[in-house]
């Protein structure tokens, strides 16, 4: 009702709605709210790796070890750079120091021009690249090698242009990673699958290619989802999270997420991170500064 409300004494002017129709209403509305929550995920842009979009929708943990600022800490002593997969080029470009020389690679065409248009004006140059061996460049070219969430790690390859005494640095993703999320959408991952990307794998990995794993650790993060949306613009973003994720192809999960959502607050998950550093036997490079 609108203006003041009527006398106690009075008989309301409005009959009391049965239980049938209030639930009727409060279902309305919530199907209201994930059409449009849907709906401004599915407009938002995921190019490159900036995930300001989740503020206020969705939080994690962050690694205690702090990549960026580690990162930030090498490329200020290095003489050649090269991060591999920058996406867009954020992570690089929050470092206050850059090497000389930094080239970065990228292979999905609107990555490779945000990073570009990030880290020319910082002096580094971005190579497209199809993240398929070989890498564009020549051996023990860099004294360096950064790479935040590569999607595949060719240890052969930075092995190759590492220089002698060199270091590869990496912030890399886990074993069953969000997979409460994935198996929501996909149902259960096989041994197998929950096994990948173990972080004693790429220790192994590593000192097959010739080099010296000097600091390996490993964490599980909490990471909320508090409305669907986040959901949606996650799983775009993080392709291979659900591969071929649309949502009309899965919009019956999309709906009861939602409805789990509403009816007993964020989506919990946890993320696998682990840190790799690893050193190619020799003397430094004079490249260091």
């Amino acid at each position: 009702m609108t203006g003041s409300s009527a006398p106690s004494d009075q008989p309301s002017p409005c009959s009391p709605r049965s239980p049938r129709s209030s639930s009727s209403s409060s279902s309305s509305a919530s199907e209201a709210r994930f059409d449009a929550l849907v709906a401004e995920a599915a407009a938002a842009s995921v190019d490159g790796w900036d995930f300001s979009w989740f503020d206020g929708r969705a939080t994690e943990q962050r690694p205690s070890w702090g990549y960026a600022r580690a990162m930030a800490d090498r490329l200020a002593r290095a003489g050649a750079a090269l991060d591999i997969q920058t996406g867009g080029g954020e992570v690089l470009a929050s470092a206050p120091v850059l090497a000389p020389l930094t080239v970065a690679t990228e292979s999905w065409p609107p990555n490779v021009a945000r990073a570009t248009a990030l880290l020319h004006p910082r002096g580094a140059a971005v190579v497209a690249d199809s993240d398929e061996p070989p890498l564009p460049f020549a051996d023990g070219a860099f004294d360096l090698v950064v790479s935040r969430h590569p999607v595949t790690t060719w240890w052969d390859e930075i092995a190759r242009v590492l220089a002698p005494g060199g270091t590869y640095f990496s912030q890399q993703v886990g074993p069953a990673s969000v997979f409460e999320l994935v198996e929501w959408f996909l149902g259960p991952r096989t041994p197998e699958e929950r096994g990948a990307r173990d972080p004693g794998h790429a220790r192994d990995d590593a000192e097959a290619a010739g080099l010296e794993v000097t600091d390996l650790r490993a964490e599980r993060l909490r990471v909320e989802f508090l409305d669907i949306g986040a959901v949606v613009h996650f799983l775009r973003k993080v392709i291979w999270m659900v591969p071929g994720f649309t949502v009309d192809a899965y919009l019956p999960q999309l709906r009861s997420l939602h409805r789990k959502i509403e009816e007993e607050g964020p989506f919990v998950a946890y993320s696998a991170r682990f840190l790799i550093e690893a050193r190619k036997p020799g003397r430094p490079s004079t490249g260091l500064r």
